[in-house]
């Protein structure tokens, strides 16, 4: 089977299969339906800047080229990581000369476009103010957090959601049945079932099945008819699997609902955020370091052993790594997610810290320094604890603060069972 070639480079089937118009695009209905507020400004070229954010594979960079092609203006694109003030300028000075000469507007998409800085950002907005420029940002990430508050200001803001897997399947059956850009030409047998596959597995980017679907068609040999015939098996052995795509943020948040669930007590959403958390590339080391945090934080003394638990799946970490590490990493997460809860040891740490802070010049009883200096201070001589059978009252704190507690057991778990000796 040959390579088709457009013009003398190749070009993959994700770039071939870009929509040409907006009946073509796929997905984001919540955006794209007749007569939308999008689609009339698209149409009637009264558009301005916008940024567009959302997850890879959902068709940021095809709306951004169809907004210059249906406005027959001029389409540039610079990506973030690797551009700077210099290209921006220069595209700016291109830009003023196609309308003060041509009439012609010039669309500059901005990929990844959280990665600007301050300065970089600035330096396009005289030209949006001035219309030189119709800036289009795309990111991943969300742009009210992310980016400048100047560019924001001056853009709409359109949120890109996942594809569903019926989007998916749309994309899949035009690739296959387009005869020019597609495999409309060849001779494909397809499984119903591998066509479900891959458009679930390919976690509502439409960009990942099209590199599944190349991939299948590409690796596999024709029978002795010509026909290439892909089932689930072949789908399966073509997708990528064990990888899911997380922006900043989604990683924040995961990581945040892991922690709240390990204080929940949900072993099951503690489970499923690690899970995911893995899946997209975090390394457990971080998870298991959040596990003896929480052990101490919001199980404490109502069970000690969780702490052992969780330094257990942090050495078993670093020391088998994945996918082996894994299983003590869930061992203890369900252990930490059914142990009792008490945050006695967060409320003792805290008081102790603060009295640290607001006593700053309060003195160690003379008993207890390392080199006693007379017994002036009425605490007497240090007493041996041993001596007197393993516990004696004396005064440990200063005496500032000798009445202070900072610990207090609470009624969960072994907690309940510890008696409170008054040493002062």
């Amino acid at each position: 089977m040959e390579d088709r070639e457009f013009g003398s480079v190749y070009l993959p089937l994700a770039e071939r299969m870009r929509p040409r118009t907006l009946d073509e695009f796929v997905g984001q209905e919540h955006l794209i339906y007749k007569d939308s507020f999008l689609v009339r400004a698209i149409r009637s070229s009264m558009l301005g800047s916008v940024i567009f954010f959302g997850p890879p594979g959902t068709g940021k960079t095809t709306l951004s080229k169809l907004i210059a092609s249906t406005s027959n203006g001029i389409f540039r694109r610079l990506n973030a990581v690797s551009s700077g003030v210099a290209d921006a300028k220069k595209i700016i000075e291109e830009a003023k000369q196609n309308q003060q000469l041509y009439g012609k507007r010039t669309y500059l998409l901005l990929d990844e476009c959280h990665r600007w800085s301050k300065a970089q950002s600035d330096s396009v907005l005289e030209a949006m103010e001035m219309g030189y420029i119709t800036f289009i940002g795309s990111t991943t990430e969300n742009p009210y957090i992310s980016m400048t508050s100047a560019i924001v200001s001056r853009c709409r803001v359109f949120e890109f959601k996942p594809l569903s897997i019926a989007n998916i399947k749309q994309g899949i059956l035009a690739a296959l049945n387009d005869a020019d850009r597609g495999y409309g030409n060849y001779k494909l047998d397809i499984t119903e079932e591998a066509i479900d596959f891959i458009a679930k597995e390919s976690v509502g980017d439409l960009r990942a099945a099209y590199n599944t679907l190349e991939l299948a068609v590409g690796s596999t040999s024709a029978d002795s008819e010509g026909v290439t015939h892909i089932d689930i098996e072949i789908a399966k052995q073509c997708v990528q699997k064990g990888t899911l795509s997380l922006s900043e943020n989604e990683s924040y948040d995961a990581l945040s609902a892991f922690c709240k669930s390990l204080r929940g007590s949900d072993a099951d959403a503690a489970l499923f955020y690690m899970q995911k958390l893995v899946l997209s590339g975090y390394d457990p080391k971080i998870l298991a370091r959040r596990l003896v945090a929480h052990a101490s934080e919001d199980i404490g003394m109502a069970d000690s052993n969780a702490v052992l638990m969780a330094i257990s799946a942090l050495t078993s970490c670093k020391e088998l790594g994945l996918p082996e590490c894994l299983l003590t990493l869930s061992h203890a997460i369900i252990y930490i997610c059914e142990a009792e809860k008490s945050n006695s040891v967060l409320i003792a740490m805290d008081r102790a810290r603060e009295d640290a802070i607001n006593y700053k010049n309060a003195k160690v009883p003379n008993h207890l320094k390392n080199h006693p200096t007379g017994y002036s201070d009425g605490t007497g001589k240090y007493k041996y604890p041993h001596d007197f059978g393993g516990y004696v009252k004396q005064q440990y704190l200063p005496t500032e603060i000798k009445s202070h507690i900072y610990y207090e057991p609470k009624s969960n778990g072994r907690e309940k069972n510890l008696i409170r000796k008054k040493i002062r």
